[in-house]
């Protein structure tokens, strides 16, 4: 993705709150979501400081044209999906105009404006399918080191990114409850296996990349075309049950231990306003070669993003006393081993035909400092090191009534700082 004028930081919109400094949602970001107030019909909204622009409003006063204005028309994003980076970069720019200080449509479109309080948030789209990645070296080795001291990472992981098939059909929007899931857990080598509420409920902080147009079956996506076929991104958290996981994974994967639950964020940030802050991937040059399908001089260039992420934790003890979310972790995506495109493009090698609104999650997004490490199971060493809060309360793993909230914001010198907004869920008990 090339800058344009949507990325000019000077740029102000008339929406007072997209200013403000630090705001997830300034002119330069516009997202897109689903929402729709009490009583309403689901539409396609564009986040912009702490409103949502009514895009189907906007499109039926005339202020769009194209496909992809009337792609919008659409109670989901799925048919703008569909369309390609030349039919998302104009709607962006126009969107961009509509917004921006001195749009002659500035004082007719204040009506068009719902605070986001009243946004109740849908999924963006219908996800046929999601698959789950493994892309942090860190992650990798981290847990790895666990089971395997001496070899922590598999023979296979420098060569290919690696990946399991997960469950669309549990995918829920920020803010959606987490029943802790039963499974069967053995809890000792001695001891049968039981059926029981999960002990061991843990988080994943990760991204999650939309597929835009998809691929026939049987035919393949270069990776220097993969991009094309990425229409944006959210914050995912891959909930797991880690003591039915590790009953479970061998020989097949992960299964029920991950299936029950996946939050992401509402809102997808687009690749056209991530485009600032692209990164070097982060592979060391000295690693294995890579097979050609994965190799792209331009994606090593620039096929990472430097996006900051956080992970924090309310418990209810937290909350009864309001006190603020505690951060447990804090990374950075351009530390990931595996870049979008790759993904992308390996999912595909195969003739694999991707869908316009599938997910891709990236897995874990962990970094070489202790910090950075983003799932419980790394951070408490597998219930090792349970971790104190400033409440006095310790985790080494997840209990009933806790809340996890994940953020994500990118910074670069000279243009404007954008944000995901928030992706939680809270714990309730099995039942």
């Amino acid at each position: 993705m090339s800058l344009n004028h949507t990325h000019d930081a000077s740029r102000k919109s008339w929406v007072e709150s997209a200013n403000t400094p630090g705001c997830d949602f300034p002119l330069q970001n516009l997202p897109f979501g689903v929402f729709h107030r009490r009583g309403e019909a689901p539409r396609v909204g564009v986040a912009i400081g702490d409103k949502v622009l009514d895009v189907a409003a906007c499109l039926r006063a005339g202020w769009l044209q194209g496909e992809a204005a009337e792609a919008c028309a659409q109670p989901e994003l799925n048919a703008l999906m569909a369309l390609g980076p030349a039919h998302w970069s104009a709607l962006r720019a126009r969107l961009f105009d509509l917004l921006a200080e001195g749009a002659p449509e500035s004082s007719q479109a204040q009506a068009f404006l719902v605070p986001m309080p009243e946004a109740v948030m849908e999924l963006p789209c219908r996800i046929g399918d999601y698959t789950d990645f493994y892309a942090s070296i860190d992650h990798a080795t981290n847990v790895g080191r666990m089971f395997r001291p001496e070899n922590p990472l598999l023979p296979n992981y420098k060569h290919l990114p690696v990946g399991y098939h997960g469950r669309a059909s549990s995918i829920v929007a920020s803010g959606a409850d987490i029943v802790r899931p039963h499974g069967q857990i053995k809890p000792s080598p001695e001891a049968p296996p039981e059926f029981a509420p999960t002990r061991q409920l843990d988080y994943e902080l990760e991204l999650g990349f939309f597929v835009g147009p998809g691929n026939e079956l049987g035919q393949r996506i270069p990776i220097e075309a993969a991009e094309q076929h990425l229409f944006g991104v959210c914050l995912l958290n891959d909930w797991s049950a880690r003591d039915i996981q590790a009953w479970e994974y061998q020989p097949l994967g992960p299964f029920l231990a991950k299936n029950f639950a996946t939050t992401i964020s509402p809102w997808v940030v687009t690749m056209e306003a991530l485009a600032p802050f692209r990164a070097a991937a982060a592979r060391p040059s000295d690693d294995p070669a890579l097979l050609p399908h994965l190799l792209s001089q331009q994606d090593r260039e620039c096929g990472g993003l430097a996006v900051e992420l956080e992970a924090s934790l309310t418990t209810e003890r937290m909350r009864q006393a309001e006190t603020q979310p505690q951060r447990l972790s804090r990374g950075n995506f351009r530390d990931m081993y595996w870049t979008p495109a790759q993904m992308l493009a390996h999912h595909a090698s195969n003739g694999c035909n991707l869908r316009p609104g599938d997910l891709l999650g990236s897995g874990t997004v962990s970094g070489p400092e202790p910090e950075s490490r983003g799932c419980l199971l790394e951070i408490a060493e597998r219930g090792r090191k349970p971790i104190t809060l400033a409440s006095g309360e310790q985790r080494a793993f997840l209990l009933d009534g806790d809340e996890v909230l994940f953020r994500g914001r990118c910074e670069r010198d000279g243009f404007a700082g954008i944000g995901f907004g928030g992706c939680a869920g809270r714990v309730l008990p099995a039942r």
